[in-house]
């Protein structure tokens, strides 16, 4: 997916907190923060090769202990009972099997920093094999492990200085900078710090080890029974390098589909990286073909725009990728380029067709790509032949993280609705014709089943322009169509993402209906799903459209729906969202409070205060010095004389993407103007509230803001 770091369906997450709440007529009752954080939250599937089992990730949050654990799991692929694959307390996500199916790896935190482990595994069972054992010993960790379609190497992705010699001069460094009393940094260029954390100038690169190479622990010492475990010896080999140089392989990633991949001969790696621009002013990300054995990278995309996610085809000729057509753009529409290797030519399938393409998987004889892609509020599985002009849909839902079974016949993913986290489902397929999904994992139907999950329901309105725009409306468990209901109405962010029928643990619909609200979503002029036209329309223009269709959408549900108290109306947003939330507060008064969650305050401050310059440059035009009058147009803070709405504002000290000082301009100012106000300040996070109990202070604070207000 794009990486829309102004925060697609970003953080303000929620509603009802932690309050035991009575059943309805139903028998069920009102979703709780509590249930929130007994979801155990799946990773993408990992069929086996011989398509009897799918291996994934299944994370578990305590919320006493303020922490997250991920653990192995597997599930029969016709579906089934999940059961736990290794049964330790340590933190293990990314299982992967290899070509043959008789070994796994996976990432563990049995060691710190992390590295990769390997075990056998029983087709038979389904089951591992024998004691597990590292891989990897690399004092900089290993991530991110992909086998050798040919068996014999596994890749992983590292953080290292790019002028390091070798592994002990990494560590070396490392040390030196842990224990020096001088915390002091100096910067000489851009990026000198990224997302939530300064980048100390190292780089992500791609590394191969044999996949025979072994880290024995000690003899005897069960990786079951202790998570302390201890290396014998180091790896057979050192891990050799294979994007060395000052760039990182992969890029900066929110998560999605891998950015790199081995050919199916084993001989050859292709990988995203962008060596050629700043990537604080740059999203030209390229695609590079290396040997495996090493040698010099040859650059095979062409697009002044971002290229990601490479991926060959089973039969070896062609390699796929997604590929924006504009410099400097983060949410231009990506198109599927195929790039024919002999030949060394490449084309755009589809091209004309207007909608962007997610995650991806080749069919196994190489004819087709399935692919999702979000089309008003869903994101079904389309299926395009090399040789079609647009794609079909094969099934309508909300899809993502493909991948076949080794005889083609079965597609698994990931699903979610308003009403389910991700759970792994499948298809099977005939052609391009349509298909019906069938779950493979029911983790959390035992939880889910007591609880009143309200469905999403769609409506559309004349928008700015005249034109036709969607809104989603949520109502209350236990909704009484005779009764008066107050409104949340919540702003998404991006501000190229969109509101739909899918699943957050950080901005959940069905939590902030649970404890009687009404909610309210309206994928406004910007967002994703209608076509790039419409996505185009927000930049340069962040105060204008979004805004009237915002306010138009709010007058048509009013007028629409008898039960909404418009007498009692919440508006919260994040991100971008934080930002219309900042703007609504200089140009309206029909709100009886505002929630703005790391929201742009200051425009032109903004601008110096962020890492990734190319944001601000595309949306406004270019920089403040050259579009002075543009910035300050849509500056709320220019707007503060009207400021009159009850507002809480929430920041954190590690959100890299919008300074946290953007936080303290508006509070100072809101409390400067004696407008009733409160600001939530967390020290130890970023653009998002990860922690466990952050999450649940965050909860709280934000729904007892919402209820002082709205009410009564």
């Amino acid at each position: 997916m794009k990486l829309r770091f102004f925060a697609v369906i970003f953080l303000l997450a929620s509603a009802a907190f932690a309050q035991s709440a009575p059943q309805n007529s139903s028998g069920k009752r009102p979703f709780t923060f509590e249930d929130m954080m007994k979801l155990k939250r799946l990773s993408e599937p990992v069929p086996s090769p011989d398509g009897k089992w799918v291996a994934f990730a299944a994370v578990d949050v305590d919320l006493e202990a303020n922490t997250k654990i991920s653990h192995l799991w597997i599930v029969p692929a016709n579906g089934g009972e999940a059961r736990r694959l290794n049964l330790t307390s340590n933190h293990e996500e990314r299982p992967r099997f290899s070509p043959d199916g008789k070994r796994l790896i996976w990432t563990s935190k049995a060691t710190d920093p992390t590295q990769i482990w390997m075990s056998n595994f029983t087709p038979e069972s389904g089951g591992l094999d024998g004691q597990p054992h590292q891989v990897t010993n690399i004092s900089t960790g290993a991530d991110g492990a992909i086998w050798s379609p040919d068996g014999k190497n596994i890749v992983f992705v590292s953080s290292v200085y790019p002028e390091a010699k070798d592994d002990a001069e990494n560590k070396r460094r490392d040390e030196e900078l842990k224990k020096s009393k001088v915390k002091a940094k100096i910067f000489t260029k851009l990026l000198y710090r990224h997302w939530n954390a300064y980048t100390e100038f190292k780089r992500s690169h791609l590394f191969a080890v044999s996949a025979d190479a072994d880290a024995s622990v000690e003899a005897g010492v069960s990786p079951a029974n202790s998570p302390d475990m201890r290396l014998k010896k180091p790896p057979l080999q050192e891990p050799r390098d294979l994007t060395q140089g000052d760039h990182d392989v992969p890029p900066f990633s929110l998560g999605g589909q891998d950015t790199y991949a081995i050919s199916p001969d084993g001989q050859e790696l292709a990988y995203t990286s962008n060596i050629d621009e700043v990537e604080a002013t740059s999203t030209n990300n390229e695609i590079f073909i290396v040997p495996m054995a090493g040698g010099t990278p040859k650059k095979i995309s062409t697009s002044p725009g971002n290229d990601n996610t490479p991926a060959y085809s089973p039969d070896g000729k062609h390699i796929a990728w997604r590929s924006m057509a504009r410099a400097g753009f983060e949410a231009d529409k990506e198109s599927l380029v195929v790039y024919q290797r002999e030949l060394r030519q490449s084309r755009t399938l589809a091209a004309d067709w207007d909608r962007s393409v997610g995650s991806f998987a080749w069919t196994p004889d190489s004819k087709m790509i399935f692919f999702g892609a979000e089309d008003n509020g869903e994101s079904p599985v389309w299926a395009l032949p090399l040789d079609a002009k647009e794609p079909a849909i094969i099934a309508r839902t909300h899809a993502g993280d493909f991948v076949f079974s080794n005889d083609g016949r079965t597609l698994f993913f990931s699903r979610v609705s308003i009403q389910a986290p991700s759970e792994i489902a499948r298809i099977e397929v005939s052609g391009t014709g349509k298909s019906v999904v069938i779950p493979v994992t029911r983790m959390n139907e035992p939880l889910l089943s007591q609880i009143e999950m309200p469905p999403l329901e769609l409506f559309t309105f004349k928008g700015a322009e005249n034109a036709d725009v969607w809104g989603f409306l949520l109502k209350p468990p236990g909704f009484d169509p005779a009764k008066k209901y107050p409104l949340k109405f919540l702003i998404h962010g991006g501000p190229q993402g969109a509101w739909g029928d899918s699943w957050t643990y950080r901005w959940n619909a069905e939590l902030f209906a649970a404890n009687g609200y009404v909610v309210v979503m309206i994928n406004f002029h910007g967002s994703t799903g209608y076509g790039q036209k419409f996505t185009d329309s927000i930049s340069g223009d962040w105060g204008g459209k979004p805004y009237v269709d915002l306010m138009k959408g709010l007058d048509y549900v009013e007028k629409t729906y008898p039960f909404i108290d418009k007498n009692r109306e919440a508006a919260l947003g994040a991100s971008y969202g934080g930002y219309m939330a900042n703007w609504v507060l200089g140009h309206t008064d029909r709100f009886k409070c505002i929630v703005s969650h790391d929201g742009t305050f200051n425009t032109e401050t903004s601008y110096g205060t962020t890492e990734e310059l190319w944001f601000m440059e595309w949306e406004f035009k270019g920089p403040p010095w050259k579009q002075r009058e543009l910035y300050r147009k849509f500056s709320p803070h220019l707007f503060a004389d009207k400021f009159k709405t009850p507002t809480l504002v929430v920041h954190g000290q590690l959100d890299y993407r919008l300074d946290v000082s953007q936080g303290f301009d508006l509070f100072t100012t809101l409390q400067r103007l004696k407008v009733p106000s409160k600001m939530l300040y967390f020290p130890d996070e970023g653009h998002w509230v990860l922690k466990p109990q952050n999450s649940r202070l965050w909860y709280k604070t934000v729904n007892e803001w919402v209820d002082q207000w709205c009410a009564k």
